[in-house]
């Protein structure tokens, strides 16, 4: 019987890894009629590489359907000071999923959710069919950890990863992987915008979920801490439940699609025609030197 492996990718994580990767250096890799293509360019080299790399049966990529997601409702700041993104990548973000579709790839994502909340769902939604591997660079990921799941953090380049398997997580951080939102919402996260307890870094927030457990078991047994530490938490109760309902990834999307539907296709030369007629040259070329056209 085959063995199931889905490989789901951070569309969103890998599109601006790779455009800021060369755009540090000022290579847009310019289309005929001028527009920058760098990070789809890149994007889709990555994915292709991960194919050959971990041999899924399955593959899909994940996006972001807009800035605003029902996390800005819960909460005003939340991504509130995220820089916008540079003007030579705004035409990149609908290029990326023209190409993934042109290649055979399924997109997926939904208005109002974030690529991290796709994801959820569909480790939720197929855990128990296949062995899934998750490429990404957000560690906020890793709360989605299970005996199935493999989270691939980027390292370097398109084969370097960080390996995550539920198991070396646990040894790594003392608690398991859905505790992880919890310690987010003790220390907060900059980069979301949401401050979590203030006064309380990294260290502390993975101690007190180490040690109690949870939130609620923090709060319970408040008369043990510290001091300084029971004032600042006192201090931002409210902020402390509305940080961990935000770094929690919502695992619960309706998804219409069916695991078949996202079973791996072979490239063909119509493939690499078609990617070199709309000016992708670098990828036609990188799936040669891979072997895979």
């Amino acid at each position: 019987m085959e063995q199931k492996h889905l490989l789901i990718v951070d569309g969103m994580a890998l599109l601006f890894r790779s455009f800021f990767a060369s755009a540090a250096m000022n290579q847009f890799i310019r289309l005929e009629d001028g527009t920058p293509s760098n990070g789809v360019q890149g994007f889709a080299r990555h994915v292709m590489t991960a194919e050959t790399l971990f041999q899924p049966t399955h593959l899909a990529i994940c996006w972001d359907m807009g800035a605003h997601t029902f996390r800005n409702e819960l909460f005003d700041g939340y991504k509130a000071n995220r820089p916008a993104p540079p003007e030579e990548m705004l035409p990149q973000f609908d290029m990326a999923k023209e190409v993934s579709t042109l290649l055979g790839w399924t997109n997926f994502g939904v208005v109002g959710m974030e690529a991290d909340d796709a994801i959820g769902s569909m480790v939720a939604k197929w855990k128990d069919e296949a062995k899934i591997t998750v490429i990404s660079g957000d560690r906020d990921l890793l709360q989605l950890l299970n005996p199935m799941t493999t989270i691939a953090l980027t390292k370097k380049g398109y084969t370097e990863y960080n390996m995550y398997t539920e198991q070396l997580f646990v040894e790594e951080y003392g608690i398991t992987p859905p505790q992880f939102a919890e310690v987010k919402a003790f220390m907060g996260d900059a980069s979301d915008g949401y401050p979590g307890i203030k006064g309380i870094g990294p260290k502390t927030a993975l101690q007190l979920i180490q040690t109690y457990g949870s939130i609620e078991g923090v709060l319970a047994n408040i008369d043990a801490l510290k001091p300084a530490q029971r004032t600042k938490i006192l201090a931002d109760t409210d902020m402390l439940h509305m940080s961990h309902r935000l770094a929690t990834i919502h695992c619960e999307m309706d998804i219409a699609l069916q695991l078949e539907d996202l079973r791996r296709k072979l490239y063909t030369t119509e493939h690499a025609q078609m990617l070199e007629q709309k000016g992708y040259r670098l990828i036609a070329k990188h799936a040669r030197s891979l072997g895979v056209l």
